[in-house]
């Protein structure tokens, strides 16, 4: 037996035989061209070639998984026409007079580079569709086929990692898990698992080997292992595993529909956690009461420029009539601290955590602020959206924001484009500060959220990134949950709402002690949105 250890994305155990994704091999020569007009279109052609493919793509992924995470092959044909890509290609076909191959090989590999180098995990995960779409390029004009190995029994999929265009077209049906070499959490892969409910390690790295294709494995998506060749030990502790999983899925469906109630008969709304429009299927799939945070950065963390009031009206649109009427939550622009953008031009800074970052760089850049707010205001027409501000500290902050959301408005009305009046406005509360005057801010808003992940660091001072503190940093620390207590009484003081949207909200050991806090809302990832409603209606 063989044991590889990895990451896990999605709990579960699968037990079956592995399918080793076999991709075709090209060998991409640099080789001189004469005519570097006519190379330059040999490459257009074979690019709306490609877009056509990716629409033919949309339309499938549409019945498959849904319009969420369909939208990957829009976004592919958008990075088709990017004129950065585009320039880049065309720069080495007439400067170094070689052929089109030579030149999409050498921008996809130096792109990748790029989005790889980034800190931000979603960015990292973004080097994989540039690859994927240049790959389909490069199949076009060097005439590879690019079909799929047929699978003829479910069997566990094994790749080095997978692109949106490869996962798509699997039989979905016969797919029993996911195991590959390399990949993040935010990878389509990891995405697709999610949105499928089945186990998924990635990050084996090259022990897992193509050899390995055919032989018996099983995916312990609970511990991120995958065993090659199990004995008979292992096979049955797995398969036992596996029982008692699918027995705890089944009750857990069974919750689907009813409400978030105790014994005693207290009710708490149960909302989900999402950082992309493609994480849309999954809430709707763990059937959650809304969206209590939609982390509107990705917007400007997948983009080489700052997205336009269009772009981001058509994303939050998209989101609000998914969800049907059930309340959505956008937090605006969180940039800054472990999330940098180049193109915003912010400066190196000692204590970034500390420093030049959402709301403060929205209220000192108004014309950034103002875009995203016109795009809110307007998209909440079709559905129920309400606006959360990050990182507010003081009641001045909230006055200003107030000030520039009438000016929005005032543009809006004298333009003729409708919007919504009366949007539901809340604050983040993660800093000690917005606790201590959480009375005042109540007057100011519909609505609180709580981040725990920032209102832990700030208070225990601790760099929650810092793995060296991790025996130091301890959510569960009295003090923390005290100033959860003081901002809940606060809000209702003053007839707020008041929610948690940090990771605490999953911690089922906590869950009894919010519901005494008298908590209305907490918002998880979507995984957890079942396990969370199966606890609350266990407590008394």
């Amino acid at each position: 037996m063989i044991t590889i250890s990895g990451k896990s994305v999605f709990g579960g155990v699968s037990i079956g035989k592995i399918l080793f994704y076999q991709r075709n091999d090209k060998v991409i020569k640099r080789e001189h061209v004469d005519d570097v007009d006519a190379e330059w279109k040999r490459f257009q052609d074979a690019k709306d070639t490609a877009v056509d493919q990716l629409k033919g793509l949309y339309e499938k992924a549409l019945e498959d998984v849904g319009e969420a995470n369909a939208m990957i092959f829009e976004i592919h044909q958008m990075m088709l026409e990017d004129l950065d890509y585009l320039e880049s290609i065309e720069n080495i076909i007439r400067t170094q007079e070689v052929n089109a191959e030579y030149a999409v090989a050498t921008t996809a590999d130096n792109f990748a580079a790029m989005f790889s180098a980034m800190d931000d995990a979603y960015m990292q995960g973004r080097a994989a569709d540039v690859k994927d779409v240049s790959e389909r390029v490069l199949n076009i004009l060097s005439g590879a086929d690019t079909g799929i190995k047929e699978m003829n029994e479910p069997c566990i999929i094994a790749a080095d990692d997978l692109a949106p265009s490869e996962t798509v077209q699997l039989d979905k049906s016969k797919v029993l898990g996911f195991a590959t070499m390399y990949g993040s959490s935010n990878s389509h892969t990891a995405i697709l698992a999610r949105t499928m409910n089945i186990p998924a390690v990635i990050g084996l790295g090259e022990d897992l080997k193509a050899e390995y294709n055919g032989k018996d494995a099983i995916i312990d998506g609970f511990t991120g292992t995958l065993y090659i060749e199990p004995d008979e030990e292992t096979m049955k502790a797995m398969q036992e595993k596996r029982a008692k999983d699918l027995e705890q899925r089944a009750l857990l469906e069974q919750l689907k529909g009813k409400e978030n109630v105790t014994k005693s008969g207290q009710k708490i709304n149960v909302y989900a956690n999402i950082g992309n429009v493609s994480d849309l299927g999954a809430v709707l799939k763990n059937d959650a009461g809304g969206i209590g945070l939609f982390r509107s950065e990705f917007l400007y963390l997948e983009n080489s420029d700052f997205p336009t009031e269009e772009q981001q009206f058509a994303v939050y649109k998209k989101v609000a009539e998914s969800m049907a009427g059930k309340k959505v939550i956008i937090r605006t622009l969180d940039i800054g601290a472990d999330k940098q953008v180049d193109y915003f031009g912010l400066d190196k800074e000692e204590n970034p955590a500390l420093g030049y970052r959402a709301i403060r760089i929205c209220l000192t850049r108004p014309e950034i602020f103002k875009t995203q707010l016109r795009a809110l205001y307007r998209a909440a027409v079709f559905g129920n959206i309400s606006i959360m501000f990050p990182m507010i500290i003081s009641v001045n902050e909230v006055k200003k924001i107030k000030e520039i959301i009438a000016e929005v408005k005032e543009e809006l009305k004298s333009e003729g484009i409708p919007y919504k009046e009366d949007v539901e406005l809340g604050i983040m509360i993660e800093t000690p500060a917005s606790v201590m005057v959480s009375r005042e801010l109540a007057k100011e808003v519909d609505f609180f959220s709580v981040g725990t992940n920032d209102l832990t660091q700030y208070t225990l001072a601790i760099d929650r990134q810092n793995s060296k503190l991790d025996e130091f940093y301890d959510p569960h620390h009295p003090a923390v949950l005290r100033m959860i207590q003081m901002a809940a009484e606060s809000a209702h003081a003053e007839g707020a709402w008041i929610g948690i949207c940090g990771e605490l909200g999953a911690d089922l050991e906590l869950t009894e002690e919010f519901l005494k806090m008298g908590l209305d809302e907490l918002s998880v990832s979507p995984s957890m949105v079942l396990p969370l409603r199966n606890r609350i209606r266990q407590c008394e």
